[in-house]
C-alpha cells in the first residue's frame, strides 16, 4: 500500500509540475489564442484518472486473470513430492526475502517457464510451467523461483504497473491537445471537438502509446537485471547462471503477452520492444557481479 500511495503522490506532483510549466512557459495562453478553449489543469487530471485506473484495475485483477487466463494450479495441498519440494523451497526464500508466503501454482505448458504477480508483496503468486518442472533439475528451478521472488519482493508488479499507469496519462494529455489542435486548425471546427478531434486523438494515442511503450519495456528489462541479482542472492550464483543457460532456445509465447514483464523468460518484437534483455547479457551481468 505504501508503495502504491508513493507511485500515485510521485504521478499527482508530475501532474501539478507539468501543469506550472505550461502556465510559465506560456503555452496554456498560447492554446487559448489558437482559439483552442482547453482547460490543461482538468484535461490532466481527467488524464490522471483513465491513465491510472486501468492498471490499478489490473493490477488488483492480475492474479485471477492469471489463474484463470493460464489455467494455473494452486497448490493448496501438495499431492506428490514434487509439489511439497516446490512449496518448500517458495516457503524458505520468501522467508529470506521477507514477504508473506506467495501462493504456488503450475501451468500446463511444455516450455519451462514461471512468473510472479499480485498486488503486494504479501499476496502474491508464483507460478512455474510443467515444463520447467521436467526439463530442469532442482538447482535451477530454485534459481528460477528466486527470480520471481526478487519480483514479488522488489514490488516489480506494482511499480512497472503503475509506470504503465503514468505513461497512458500523458498519452492521453497528449493526443487529446493534439487532437483539438487539430480539429481547430484543420477541420475548422469552432470548439476543437468534431470529429477531426476523435479521429485525430485516436491516431495520436495510438502512435504516442507504440513510443510510449519503448520507455516502459526499458524499465521492464533493467527490472530483470535485478532480480536475476536476487535470484543469485536468494539460490546462488552459478544455480541463477545455469537456470539461464537452461533456458536458452527456449520459447516464452506461452505466456501471454500481459504476464511476460513478470516471467523468466519473456520475448518481443525487437530489442527496444522487449520486456526481458537477451539472455547472454543476464549472464555475462551474473559473471561480473562481485561476491
Amino acid at each position: 500500500m505504501t508503495r502504491i500511495l508513493l507511485f500515485m503522490a510521485t504521478n499527482a506532483a508530475i501532474l501539478l509540475v507539468i501543469t506550472v510549466l505550461f502556465r510559465v512557459l506560456g503555452l496554456e495562453s498560447m492554446l487559448y489564442q489558437s482559439g483552442v478553449d482547453l482547460n490543461l489543469t482538468a484535461l490532466l487530471l481527467m488524464s490522471a484518472v483513465i491513465g491510472m485506473t486501468g492498471s490499478i484495475i489490473s493490477l488488483f485483477m492480475s492474479k485471477t486473470m492469471a489463474k484463470h487466463g493460464m489455467g494455473v494450479h494452486v497448490i493448496d495441498q501438495p499431492t506428490n513430492p514434487t509439489e511439497r519440494w516446490l512449496i518448500d523451497v517458495v516457503a524458505r526464500q520468501a522467508q529470506k526475502a521477507g514477504i508473506g508466503m506467495p501462493e504456488v501454482g503450475i501451468f500446463n505448458t511444455p516450455e519451462p517457464n514461471a512468473f510472479a504477480t499480485g498486488a503486494s508483496k504479501n499476496n502474491a503468486l508464483v507460478a512455474v510451467s510443467a515444463g520447467l518442472l521436467q526439463r530442469m533439475n532442482q538447482d535451477e528451478i530454485e534459481a528460477v523461483i528466486g527470480h520471481e521472488i526478487s519480483h514479488v519482493a522488489n514490488g516489480d508488479m506494482v511499480t512497472l504497473t503503475l509506470i504503465q499507469g503514468v505513461v497512458n496519462t500523458f498519452v492521453y494529455f497528449l493526443a487529446s491537445i493534439i487532437g483539438y489542435v487539430v480539429d481547430r486548425a484543420v477541420f475548422r471546427s469552432e470548439n476543437g471537438r468534431g470529429m477531426g478531434y476523435f479521429i485525430t486523438q485516436m491516431v495520436a494515442q495510438i502512435v504516442l502509446s507504440f513510443l510510449a511503450t519503448m520507455i516502459v519495456m526499458w524499465f521492464s528489462r533493467w527490472r530483470e537485471f535485478h532480480a536475476d541479482k536476487g535470484g543469485a542472492r536468494l539460490a546462488g550464483r552459478q544455480k541463477m547462471i545455469n537456470a539461464l543457460r537452461a533456458l536458452q532456445g527456449s520459447s516464452a509465447e506461452t505466456i501471454p503477452a500481459e504476464f511476460q514483464a513478470f516471467a523468466i523468460n519473456g520475448g518481443g518484437l525487437s530489442r527496444l520492444f522487449s520486456s526481458h534483455p537477451p539472455i547472454e547479457e543476464r549472464i555475462r551481468a551474473l559473471q561480473n557481479l562481485r561476491d
